[in-house]
């Protein structure tokens, strides 16, 4: 290492994740080579990427308080208080995500955000950023990243005395540790994929369906969302099986995909002009959740954001969790640098029971958005939730608003929301004893 206090940075991904925890670490004076695989998306020439909307919450916006950046991304921002379910006859019912009115999740573009994020990390003048350049490989005890050069179709290798992989799910510097021994890893596809269509602005410009709320058109085994944008418009997601008979292997032809939003979304329909010829230009893209550890090798490599944990994105929490990852490490980096093994450990200890447990709320969410949201018995539990929540505010808070509108820690959160539970229920068993005691005095009494 060259000078203790001053390493040189390498860190692979100049995503959402990558690009924020660059700014951070150059506003602290360290010295970052930031690399990523796409053209720079600020020239418009990367391509469409990944385009689904974000649910910036709590958790996110803190990160970005801490870095000074959260007050220009929210500008473009919508506020979703809640939720709109669209029924099967093109009903209506919202249901608002808490009892208080200042906390509602934010909308915001992917894309924008991550222009937003590489902006800030260029203003670092310690923060070097470099596009076009793949990552294929690691040496993880160098430490150093090996770049295929998107317009050479050259291959370079950048050492320094720090290696950070941020570069995605399907990272190739988890796939070097991948490669040492007692790492553990683990992969897992769902059934369902995504695929994008977009219902564009009215006429006027305005937005066709209710600006401020998450959609929800929940069909049992599959769904379809949309989140608002900024221009009017809402970037749906259909949340489909990839085969079967309801799925996206079933529609082969225009004419089936007319007929098949007219029996199952019949109230989208004209909402979508371009509905059959977009349905079929868009990719459909599979849903993977990532699971491994230990996420650092020694002081040398760590990993952050989806490279260490990728999740689906039922909770909205996936760019929270990222972000909140910077957020821990740079809290570790301040305790313990320049001890990096010592940032790197503790980091990894204090993140990987909680991304585990948003790994399975994420999942769960998923049946939860699709199979229970337009059910009366689920809009009963949330009107529970809702009452107990306002009766007794500091006893009881449900799972939800712990996950999304606070930043305890997500299993400390589920951990809470079951003794919650487990003490309604015996407090119902309370009062209906006591109920039965006081009914069995006065029927004596009676005698």
């Amino acid at each position: 290492m060259s000078k203790k206090e001053d390493p040189k940075i390498v860190l692979a991904g100049a995503g959402l994740a990558g690009a924020l925890l660059a700014t951070m670490l150059g506003q602290k004076g360290y010295r970052v080579e930031l690399y990523e695989k796409r053209p720079d998306p600020r020239t418009g020439q990367g391509g469409p990427g990944r385009s689904i909307n974000l649910a910036l919450s709590t958790r996110g916006l803190h990160a970005l308080e801490r870095a000074g950046i959260a007050a220009d991304i929210l500008k473009s921002a919508i506020a979703m208080p809640g939720r709109m379910i669209h029924g099967l006859d093109s009903s209506l019912t919202y249901q608002p995500y808490s009892k208080n009115p200042d906390e509602y999740i934010n909308s915001v573009s992917r894309a924008q955000l991550n222009i937003d994020l590489i902006n800030a990390a260029e203003k670092q003048e310690n923060v070097t950023l470099h596009f076009n350049q793949r990552c294929i490989d690691a040496d993880l005890d160098a430490p150093a990243a090996d770049f295929v050069d998107g317009d050479t179709g050259e291959t370079h290798r950048v050492a320094g005395d720090l290696l950070i992989g941020a570069d995605g799910a399907f990272s190739a510097v988890r796939g070097r540790m991948q490669r040492t021994d007692l790492f553990d890893y683990r992969q897992d596809y769902l059934e369902h994929g995504y695929k994008e269509l977009t219902i564009p602005p009215s006429e006027d410009g305005g937005f066709r369906i209710e600006k401020n709320a998450l959609h929800i058109w929940p069909r049992r085994s599959y769904m379809m969302i949309a989140l608002p944008n900024a221009d009017g418009s809402f970037t749906c997601t259909l949340f489909w099986p990839l085969k079967g008979p309801i799925s996206f292997d079933a529609l082969k032809t225009k004419e089936d995909v007319t007929r098949f939003f007219k029996e199952h979304f019949p109230d989208a329909v004209p909402q979508i002009p371009d509905l059959e010829d977009a349905y079929f230009a868009n990719p459909t893209s599979s849903l993977v959740t990532v699971r491994c550890g230990p996420w650092n090798h020694g002081g040398k490599t760590v990993l952050v954001g989806d490279s260490a944990h990728a999740i689906v994105p039922f909770y909205g929490q996936g760019i929270n969790a990222g972000f909140e990852d910077c957020e821990i490490f740079m809290d570790c980096v301040e305790e313990s640098a320049p001890d990096w093994e010592t940032v790197f450990s503790t980091y990894y200890r204090r993140r990987k029971k909680h991304t585990d447990t948003l790994a399975r709320l994420a999942i769960a969410n998923f049946k939860e958005m699709r199979d229970h949201v337009g059910s009366p018995k689920f809009l009963r539990k949330k009107k529970r939730e809702r009452l107990l929540h306002t009766w007794f505010p500091k006893w009881y808070v449900p799972l939800y608003s712990m996950v999304t509108f606070s930043r305890i820690p997500y299993a400390d959160a589920v951990r809470r929301a079951r003794n919650q539970e487990l003490k309604v229920q015996s407090a119902g068993w309370a009062i209906a004893t006591l109920f039965a005691v006081v009914l069995t005095i006065f029927v004596v009494s009676m005698i």
